[in-house]
């Protein structure tokens, strides 16, 4: 049997992040992924029932999130024929570190006619670079600058070009697999990444996510390539599409603040990836 990693172990009816949960900003800190995909398994597992399904999470990370005892009470805020909403909160110390809202919806017939869509398609890497898997792999990245080249090496990618990456996440939670959606909150976080890393490394740190899905992604690994990145005076916003091997399925939005007194290099990255693998 295999022994994969995961962000949270189950304790005491709460959470205690793992050692993998560490931020690359702050060791003390759990990293935006393990937040985002911790509070979507708890949306899901609580108001996911009844045919409806999550299609819009937003996550507002306004606190760090420390390795401390976390609990996360949810609430239903509406529940309708066609659409549900509901709101959990990261508790630590009795103080909210973070929260999230989720719409969902009763999925129904497509309604006529041809609309608009996106010209050129992201493209997955070939299989012969990331063969499908259902284990955790290290995250793979991509250029405009230089479109066939896909590594884990994040200095190969140290440019001012479009970015896309690859990944197929740990688990939130030690011992359960991962749904489709935990996957593509703890996947489609990477938007920060994908769209804040420049040709000196990550300057801007999320504030907050808002993940928008058509549908569920498939099994196995996500991609997210970066649409734009709009900046001033400090603050940031950044949008990307989520794609597997069928198509696009999604979109993802962050706002962002400078960290610049804890600029990330891509040197530093190299080493957080070297860890990983």
């Amino acid at each position: 049997m295999v022994d994969v990693p995961a962000y949270f172990d189950v304790v005491d009816g709460g959470f205690e992040a793992t050692r993998f949960a560490a931020s690359q900003w702050s060791s003390a800190q759990v990293v935006g992924p393990a937040i985002c995909g911790l509070m979507a398994r708890q949306l899901e597992l609580e108001h996911a029932t009844d045919g409806f399904v999550p299609v819009r999470l937003t996550v507002d990370m306004f606190s760090a999130a420390r390795f401390e005892h976390t609990t996360m009470p949810t609430v239903r805020v509406r529940d309708g024929k066609r659409i549900r909403v509901a709101d959990v909160s990261v508790v630590q110390g009795g103080k909210v570190a973070a929260r999230a809202s989720v719409v969902l919806l009763q999925p129904s017939e497509q309604p006529p006619g041809q609309l608009w869509q996106r010209e050129f398609q992201p493209q997955p890497p070939p299989l012969e670079i990331a063969p499908t898997t259902s284990l955790p792999q290290v995250p793979l990245f991509n250029t405009d600058a230089n479109p066939g080249e896909w590594s884990s090496v994040p200095t190969a990618h140290e440019n001012n070009a479009r970015k896309r990456t690859w990944q197929n996440p740990i688990r939130v939670v030690t011992g359960e697999e991962l749904s489709p959606f935990q996957r593509a909150a703890l996947v489609g976080e990477a938007t920060s990444m994908m769209t804040n890393w420049g040709d000196a490394g990550i300057g801007f740190i999320n504030t907050d996510m808002t993940l928008a899905l058509s549908r569920m992604p498939q099994a196995g690994q996500i991609g997210v390539e970066a649409d734009s990145h709009i900046s001033d005076r400090g603050m940031a916003v950044g949008v990307a599409t989520l794609f597997d091997r069928a198509g696009a399925f999604g979109s993802c939005m962050v706002t962002s603040v400078s960290n610049a007194g804890r600029q990330i290099s891509s040197a530093q990255l190299d080493a957080v990836m070297n860890a990983r693998a």
